[in-house]
């Protein structure tokens, strides 16, 4: 079987494992059982299990990113010199995750993997931001900062976090909702899921930065860590 054929099956596999038990707890051993190789093929193809986390990732986030930049241009492009709507960059960052041929939609597997990339512990985050989302970040960042020019800049910075918050809620909790909801809320609907996020957030970001009143009793605790 061509080495493309064992690569393929292998991300395939890992994807749907660190997806289902989260990446500490899939052991490469087993990918290799149900990828039908073996550890001489990871080696040949990743050289560790980190590489093949970062590969898996990857995959996925590499034409997620290059839409996310042309959704982006484009929105720039219709602005000219003015302003940018807001909600038209919170699409050009979302939708690429929801609609047409998104690797969420194509494969669920990959929502729950991004939120799970978010949310466990370790510097995975830290590795794959350096890798894949710098540019994104400054690209966001700088649009969001033409989109809202009387925000502070450390205001845009905190609800882009919380952005990266929900997102990663809404990848990897959609079960979560649909129990609660007793079935009410329809999780398969991609566009409903994505007009959603983009009111929600939209009205965060808009909202008046706070007026610092000094710290509260966790946020001491935190920042004295």
């Amino acid at each position: 079987m061509p080495h493309t054929d064992t690569k393929e099956r292998i991300l395939d596999v890992a994807e749907r494992l660190f997806a289902d038990r989260g990446f500490a707890d899939t052991s490469l051993r087993m990918i290799t059982a149900e990828a039908g190789a073996n550890l001489a093929a990871v080696n040949y193809h990743f050289q560790s299990k980190d590489a093949l986390i970062l590969a898996v990732i990857a995959r996925r986030m590499g034409p997620l990113n290059e839409r996310r930049l042309a959704l982006l241009d484009a929105v720039e492009a219709r602005a000219g010199q003015g302003p940018l709507p807001l909600e038209d960059i919170l699409g050009a960052f979302f939708e690429p995750l929801f609609r047409g041929g998104a690797p969420c939609v194509v494969n669920p597997n990959f929502g729950r993997l991004l939120g799970r990339m978010y949310i466990e512990p370790g510097d995975l985050f830290s590795r794959v931001f350096r890798d894949q989302m710098a540019p994104i970040r400054n690209r966001f960042l700088g649009a969001a900062q033409r989109a809202l020019p009387g925000l502070p800049l450390e205001e845009i910075f905190w609800r882009m976090h919380f952005l990266i918050g929900a997102l990663a809620h809404t990848m990897s909790g959609l079960h979560h909702i649909k129990a609660t909801s007793d079935g009410l809320v329809d999780v398969t609907d991609a566009d409903a899921i994505l007009e959603r996020l983009i009111v929600f957030l939209a009205a965060g970001f808009r909202a008046p930065a706070p007026v610092k009143k000094g710290e509260g009793p966790c946020v001491s605790q935190l920042s004295s860590r």
